[in-house]
């Protein structure tokens, strides 16, 4: 029920709704996983063989950023192989100005912030940055603690990125993060391993784990958590893993909430990464009304892997509105933008609060999707931390600003099949930062044969 015609070099995407998903999929690596193994496979004494690797532009980021610090990476179809020179085995290709070697994170936080904590304890000096978008995003939370362990980093105001870093000999310390933040984490983490002594790290609420996992499977010297507490034994060669990264429950969000609020849709999603951090989403969905089963689960490197099954309901908030805040948060993160189109369609009221941090994502994430939501004719009401909708609401095809954000650019793709007429996604591409296949994926469930949705690049 959707037709697509690709056009080359194209910037927006048309989508003509109300339509319906349908059929079986198979998605792209989890991104945070995919970022993980690949800078710890870098500096593993031997040859990591990757399969499943994400094929977001976010992190071939990462891997462009390793293969600069003179890591050598195969890449293949099927297999990603890196071999690993040891905890300080990288190789940069020499003084440009001082500066040794220059790194482009590119649109992806998770690659500045994690390798920034391995950066930090080499022999050399490295300059890190992105794109404009990046350049807004606040790297305070990861310059202090790598400061209190040695290390020398310098940034725009004290706090923006490009980031300069002289590395040092760094020395272990005790770290209590005043916000949970798995890229926080991690960098402190890798700043661990290279540092001289036990690391320990503290997070008021437990972020995603997927770190504390990987870092286990590559023979790392790890304690706890215990009351959210890490520690981590610095210099502790690592061993080289074969590695089968999941698909990513994140991107796999957009298409559940699709399956589950388009009237008639069926839709299985295979070898999903099910890490408890990360399945909040799925619980506040369960919680709406939305049947969703885990099938055929498994668990591989320590993350619970499983296909999802999900179909059409009637969501309801139940007789007490629905309020997301606090501790939630975290583990949902990534999912609010397409929490809030899930909330036009839910009977009764969603709201969620304490998530100040969406304001400096990839673009304030609260603004756009209040704009956004408005602009298809829809209420919503903003706070500083949150917004609140109340359903069910009709949506009305419109255009579609996306700040160039990739997850504003999907949500809004999923409102499109709801929405009534054609709505056009502004600088649709931005998707390709998570999920490159995003929109071809979408027109093969929505099926490519019959007029309408139509789904279009123009």
């Amino acid at each position: 029920m959707c037709n697509m015609q690709p056009v080359a070099m194209s910037r927006s995407m048309r989508i003509k709704g109300p339509a319906r998903v349908s059929g079986s999929l198979k998605l792209p690596g989890d991104k945070s996983i995919s970022h993980r193994v690949a800078m710890l496979a870098s500096i593993a004494n031997g040859s990591s063989a990757i399969t499943g690797f994400a094929s977001s532009a976010d992190c071939q980021a990462t891997l462009d950023c390793v293969r600069r610090l003179g890591i050598r990476a195969d890449q293949t179809a099927s297999e990603l192989v890196i071999h690993g020179n040891g905890l300080f085995g990288y190789n940069p290709p020499g003084p440009e100005a001082q500066i040794d070697v220059r790194l482009d994170a590119g649109n992806s936080g998770s690659t500045i912030r994690m390798l920034s904590g391995l950066l930090a304890g080499q022999t050399f000096t490295s300059e890190i940055t992105g794109d404009a978008s990046l350049r807004r995003r606040p790297m305070a939370r990861i310059i202090e603690p790598l400061g209190l362990m040695g290390a020398q980093v310098d940034a725009t105001g004290g706090n923006f990125p490009p980031l300069t870093i002289r590395g040092r000999r760094l020395r272990a310390i005790g770290y209590e993060s005043p916000v949970a933040s798995a890229q926080v984490k991690t960098c402190v983490l890798f700043a661990g391993l290279l540092a001289e002594g036990s690391t320990v790290y503290c997070e008021p609420v437990l972020s995603r784990d997927h770190t504390e996992l990987m870092l286990r499977e590559f023979g790392a010297v790890l304690d706890g958590p215990s009351s959210g507490t890490l520690s981590i034994e610095g210099q502790h060669e690592l061993r080289p893993v074969n590695y089968h990264v999941p698909g990513d429950v994140s991107s796999a969000a957009f298409l559940i909430a699709a399956a589950s609020i388009l009237p008639d849709s069926e839709l299985k999603l295979e070898g999903i990464g099910l890490n408890p951090t990360r399945t909040a989403f799925l619980e506040i969905m369960r919680n709406l009304g939305a049947p969703i089963e885990v099938q055929n689960l498994l668990k591989r490197h320590g993350e619970p892997i499983g296909d999802l099954t999900v179909s059409n309901a009637q969501l309801r908030s139940g007789t007490q509105d629905a309020v997301l805040r606090g501790k939630i948060i975290p583990n949902i993160i990534d999912e609010i933008p397409i929490l809030a189109i899930v909330a036009t369609q839910v009977e009764g009221r969603v709201e969620i609060r304490d998530a100040r941090e969406l304001r400096i994502k990839e673009s304030d994430r609260i603004r756009t999707v209040a704009d956004g939501i408005r602009s298809l004719g829809g209420e919503i009401e903003e706070f500083e931390d949150g917004f609140a909708i109340t359903g069910p609401q009709r949506l009305v095809g419109a255009r579609v600003e996306t700040a160039g954000d990739h997850r504003i650019a999907m949500a809004f793709a999923i409102a499109g099949l709801i929405a009534h007429g054609t709505t056009e996604i502004v600088d649709a591409d931005c998707a390709s930062v998570s999920y490159p296949e995003f929109y071809e994926s979408l027109a093969m469930l929505c099926g490519r044969d019959t007029v309408a949705p139509r789904l279009d690049l123009i």
